[in-house]
């Protein structure tokens, strides 16, 4: 049976540390202001997409990781005899997984495997830890992706939004709704459901409203939550992110809490500021 490699995108969210640690490989997605292109993680930090953001007055586009990339990813791998697991950012959010499909066929269609994780930030990461620990078990890349397609229905995804105007910028809320948004200080959360975002519910108020509701359904859910591992996961949230964390260990500490850190990619589209909570539940 061959090695494997665990390979994901890098809206996972994962810190440097956590991928250096666990053996992940990680393919960037792009950011692109104007015909300035960037990739996520590699050439533009999230401070720095901030920093530029305000700069130029405008938001950039993201861009999926190419079939051209990944066959420059996977086929290094496979000529050193690796198998491969890649777990992307869900289909219906970026383009990212039919690349992946496509690079496959293009090097090597029966040792590469990609699991669509649908769902997006460190929902992504908790599947690849997931992978990661598979792999460390001695399972085959085929057996791993198996696993990994039982357990990405499982992964429960929410951020609370600090403001909208990224949303409005982007252009997923209304110049009206942006502007009430801001008057009755509604701070909007989001929830991956079936691979696609929803809102599921607005506090108005302070942000600690936003991540107490997010924080009520964590505990509402504990003893059904896969205690391995949860994710806090921001943008330049700082403050928020000790409040959860103390929040959680109150509640219950699992295995494994990380605070990991949005990206470019994910913080492009969501703003300063935003914060969510991340876990899996058990079978």
């Amino acid at each position: 049976m061959n090695k494997v490699i665990i390979m994901t995108d890098s809206t996972c969210d994962l810190t440097k540390s956590l991928i250096e640690s666990r053996g992940i490989h990680v393919a960037p997605l792009y950011v692109n202001f104007g015909d300035l292109s960037y990739r996520d993680g590699v050439d533009l930090t999230t401070e720095e997409l901030y920093a530029k953001v305000d700069e130029l007055g405008f938001l950039p586009k993201s861009a999926a990781v190419s079939p051209g990339d990944f066959v420059n990813e996977f086929t290094p791998f496979i000529e050193q005899g690796f198998d491969i697991v890649c777990i992307t950012i869900g289909s219906k959010l970026s383009g990212t997984y039919q690349s992946a499909l496509i690079a496959k066929d293009m090097v090597d269609e029966s040792r590469i495997h990609v699991v669509d994780s649908n769902n997006l930030s460190s929902g992504v990461g908790l599947v690849v830890l997931k992978g990661c620990d598979l792999r460390d078990q001695g399972l085959s890349a085929l057996d791993i992706k198996n696993q990994l397609d039982e357990i990405t229905p499982r992964v429960r995804s929410q951020f609370a939004i600090q403001t909208m105007d990224y949303l409005y910028k982007g252009g997923r809320c209304s110049a009206l709704s942006a502007f009430l948004g801001g008057v009755l200080a509604i701070k909007p959360i989001i929830q991956v459901n079936d691979g696609k975002l929803d809102v599921y519910k607005k506090a108005i108020g302070k942000m600690t409203r936003a991540l107490d509701y997010m924080l009520e359904d964590y505990a509402a859910l504990y003893d059904k939550i896969d205690p391995d591992y949860v994710m806090i996961t921001h943008s330049l949230a700082e403050k928020s992110a000790v409040y959860m964390k103390e929040k959680v260990a109150e509640i219950g500490m699992p295995k494994n809490l990380y605070e990991t850190f949005a990206g470019c990619v994910i913080s492009t589209h969501c703003g300063k500021g935003t914060i969510g909570i991340l876990y899996i539940l058990k079978p």
